[in-house]
């Protein structure tokens, strides 16, 4: 059976509904039915799942209307919610950062999206939280990705941060990737985001590099420069050169020399 996936909050999971009959486009909002009632959420992606467990997937009721909208809580009431949880959390001293808050539809749930290094107890928070606003609470702990997302500005490029303008799901990035576009070498604090970790956009280019590194004789490999002979230390991928290591002269000592494969296609191993 094919499935809609709708996420209710840019930090939320993606929960599954069935389509229902309608025509549906990743950016639709929708409003679906959850175990806290009537949810409005933006669809994110679509998949399938076997007939056999069809059965407990709710449907999606109707694309969200002019009225749907009215009734979405306003960013005065979100802001006065993070502000009163904000107060509880240095009341407790607890290790924790408040990111968002996301309201149902009718603002009888509502979800606190929180970062934290660890684990944190907040059971007596929940209890303050739910006697207050006298909703159903839930604290979501997101990571240090989404909290970029949230509350990010710019990046080193000086434009707005890839996670908060396109990209919807977050793919590993390895130092494999900083290595082999040669940036290691500039330092953690250059080739990490706002949220710590490893730039998106380092794999962006990974494949392009990866190919252009095949071009290149391997580290070790002996070759032949206007009929001297020599051993690869160094690569320069994006310029396609490479830096042989040469016996000096009289067999005293050796140089190293920057060598471009552009002009000297004829090294040879």
């Amino acid at each position: 059976m094919k499935i809609v996936q709708v996420q209710f909050a840019p930090w939320d999971k993606k929960y599954n509904f069935s389509l229902a009959g309608f025509d549906l486009c990743i950016g639709d909002d929708v409003i679906v039915d959850t175990e806290f009632g009537l949810e409005f959420g933006r669809v994110a992606g679509f998949g399938e799942v076997p007939s056999d467990e069809s059965g407990s997937i709710k449907p999606v009721i109707r694309v969200a209307s002019a009225e749907d909208y009215e009734r979405l809580v306003k960013s005065e009431r979100k802001e006065e919610a993070i502000d009163y949880c904000r107060q509880l959390i240095i009341e407790y001293n607890l290790p924790m950062k408040l990111v968002d808050v996301h309201f149902s539809l009718f603002g009888n749930k509502i979800n606190f999206a929180f970062a934290s290094d660890g684990r944190v107890d907040f059971r007596q928070l929940v209890k303050d939280l739910t006697v207050h606003f006298n909703s159903g609470i839930r604290l979501t702990q997101i990571g240090s990705r989404d909290e970029a997302r949230i509350s990010g500005d710019c990046g080193h490029c000086g434009r707005e941060l890839c996670c908060k303008k396109f990209i919807k799901d977050f793919s590993s990035i390895s130092s494999e990737m900083a290595e082999c576009q040669q940036v290691v070498h500039r330092g953690s604090d250059r080739i990490s985001g706002q949220c710590g970790r490893l730039m998106c956009c380092l794999q962006y280019e990974y494949e392009g590099y990866q190919e252009m590194a095949k071009k290149l004789p391997p580290l070790g490999a002996r070759v032949n420069v206007d009929g001297r002979r020599g051993e690869v230390v160094g690569h320069h991928v994006l310029k396609q050169s490479v830096d042989v290591k040469f016996q000096g002269e009289k067999g005293e000592g050796y140089m190293v020399a920057e060598v471009d494969l552009n002009r000297h296609n004829k090294a040879n191993k």
